[in-house]
């Protein structure tokens, strides 16, 4: 009587259990599921980071540690409240790197290469959730998408690893530590995560110009967009390079991502020359405004101590994390497309014209719309930030609270030090700003939103006065 109870008990656990993700997998919109698998891949992350067999000898992580450590590398921020090489043993560092990879490939890109190794056929539903997670308008080609961007970036991180690898043989003893220092260093400037396991970010290699160029390169490739990437790829490999065509996308997003970058830099040249950078010379004071600049959009890294800029500097890199990188990326931020469009549309609506052309196209009125709710969203979302930071941490300097908050909106990285002695509370603001900052303004907006309905009626249109 006893074995088929048993096995009935079994047999129902088994049916529910199916039937449950079956129900979820069916009723959650597209943007809930993404979310609900990110909350997931945090929460292991956050398990795993905890357990002690990753710790080094006499070393305790408390949970909020171990979980805003978790939210930070999945999210690709690099914002860290506990000291990485002095906290985690090689084990603890390996499965680090694997949560970068995990948020900077994305979890839907992960997963398809995962399903197509095992010979899953990827159905309607895994495409919306592809479509949703790389912020795509169209369901076709999205496998093949999903394909190049893993093999892109490992690409590019195999190569950055196998360089530096080979150049920290004059810094490391052995070269299995030259190359785990190596191998960590290009995942993180690849996806931009902004750990480091040296301590002191790359401070210890403020005079080496090799490995900050190395650096900026990896920086640059993960943030300027995976779609830009594969552009590339094609024009280089096309028999008729002549005839190729690049899409709206890719010049808009390349000619902001760099001018932006020139802007970064020499502002921060400028506003440095009599401060951090007086008595520097002008190689040196070049490369410390262009790592900068570059670093800040994304990356995270650093040549130097952050507290040594003026205020006028920190408020210029709050804006460039702010602006973050590119859609489609491995970094956060409004991204550039965003501040692209605001930016064209405020210069043709002063020049008295009511489409705004670029590149010989004509961009679409929703994509206008939805670049001004984006910055919207996002300024009242960091605003709200630091409000709500300047009342639980009121020792802090509002500078110094919006320094953290960009950051982390941004998932940079950068940070003034003062991360570790913020509250429980304020820990948790920061990884609600990471969360949001890794999955997306739209997104989030999508979650309150729900689905879209169309209006049954209109009322009669009048005209306000505005400005």
């Amino acid at each position: 009587m006893r074995k088929p109870f048993l096995r009935w008990s079994r047999q129902w656990w088994v049916n529910g259990h199916v039937a449950i993700k079956r129900s979820l997998w069916l009723k959650l919109s597209t943007i809930q599921l993404i979310i609900l698998f990110y909350l997931v891949a945090v929460a292991v992350s956050t398990v795993l980071l905890w357990l002690p067999v990753m710790h080094r000898p006499g070393v305790e992580l408390r949970w909020i540690d171990a979980l805003f450590t978790a939210a930070s590398a999945i999210s690709v921020t690099g914002l860290t409240v506990v000291s990485v090489p002095e906290t985690f043993n090689t084990l603890g560092v390996v499965v680090l790197v694997v949560m970068m990879q995990v948020g900077g490939i994305g979890l839907m890109v992960l997963s398809t290469f995962i399903w197509l190794l095992f010979g899953k056929k990827i159905g309607f539903r895994e495409r919306q959730l592809i479509m949703a997670d790389q912020n795509r308008l169209a369901l076709s080609g999205l496998v093949k998408l999903a394909r190049e961007i893993f093999f892109l970036i490992l690409a590019i991180e195999a190569v950055g690893a196998l360089v530096l690898g080979v150049y920290f043989l004059r810094y490391f003893p052995t070269w299995p530590e030259a190359f785990l220092q190596a191998v960590f260093a290009s995942v993180s400037a690849t996806t931009n995560a902004g750990f480091d396991i040296t301590g002191k970010s790359l401070i210890p290699f403020a005079g080496d110009y090799f490995v900050q160029i190395v650096h900026m390169l990896l920086i640059i490739l993960g943030a300027i967009g995976f779609p830009v990437l594969i552009e590339v790829k094609e024009f280089l490999f096309a028999r008729n390079r002549g005839s190729y065509r690049f899409s709206l996308f890719t010049k808009l997003t390349t000619v902001t991502f760099f001018a932006l970058v020139i802007f970064g830099t020499v502002a921060i040249y400028a506003l440095e020359w009599n401060h951090f950078l007086a008595g520097e010379s002008w190689h040196r004071s070049l490369f410390y405004a262009l790592f900068q600049s570059v670093s800040s959009r994304s990356g995270g890294l650093a040549t130097m101590d952050m507290n040594e800029f003026s205020h006028p500097t920190l408020l210029l890199l709050s804006a460039m994390m702010f602006i973050g990188a590119s859609p489609s990326s491995v970094g956060g931020g409004i991204r550039t497309t965003t501040l692209a469009v605001i930016l064209l549309t405020v210069w043709h609506y002063a020049k008295g014209r009511s489409a705004v052309k670029v590149f010989g196209r004509e961009i679409h009125e929703e994509d206008i719309l939805k670049s001004f709710v984006v910055f919207i969203a996002a300024l009242f979302l960091c605003f709200a930030a630091v409000l709500t930071l300047s009342v639980s941490e009121s020792s802090l300097p509002v500078v110094t609270l919006l320094f953290e908050i960009c950051s982390a909106f941004g998932t940079t990285g950068l940070s003034l030090g003062v991360t570790p002695e913020l509250s429980p509370f304020g820990k948790l603001v920061l990884v609600m700003l990471m969360f949001i900052g890794r999955v997306g303004i739209i997104s989030f907006l999508w979650l309150i939103r729900g689905r879209a309905v169309k209006d049954s009626y209109h009322y009669p249109k009048e005209r306000v006065i505005i400005g």
